[in-house]
């Protein structure tokens, strides 16, 4: 089993650092309800809600932007530049030492 560390700021400014493992295909989304983080997740990772919304802070190379992914963002509240649906980014050993900020709540 191995794991990175991501750091997570919350929408009081709080940065959690927690550990996610990269052998149990789980995206960003899934890290934070296991840490107990004020994520949502209503559809379940479809990228169909945005409630996973976050900003990418770091300058870590995340795989391209769906189609789908795009297409909710377009569409979502807070959107930035660096915005990415956390149920969209998976957990790999790539992104040890990842930073993102959680998008305030729409």
């Amino acid at each position: 089993m191995s794991d990175i560390t991501i750091k997570i700021k919350d929408r009081e400014g709080v940065i959690h650092e927690v550990q996610a493992p990269t052998d149990m295909n789980m995206n960003l989304m899934e890290v934070c309800k296991a840490y107990e983080l004020p994520v949502e997740g209503t559809c379940g990772g479809m990228a169909m809600c945005a409630s996973c919304q976050c900003y990418v802070l770091s300058d870590h190379q995340l795989p391209e932007m769906s189609y789908d992914e795009d297409l909710m963002l377009a569409e979502a509240f807070y959107v930035e530049d660096n915005s990415r649906l956390g149920c969209q980014i998976r957990i790999t050993p790539e992104l040890d030492g990842l930073e993102v900020e959680l998008a305030p709540e729409s």
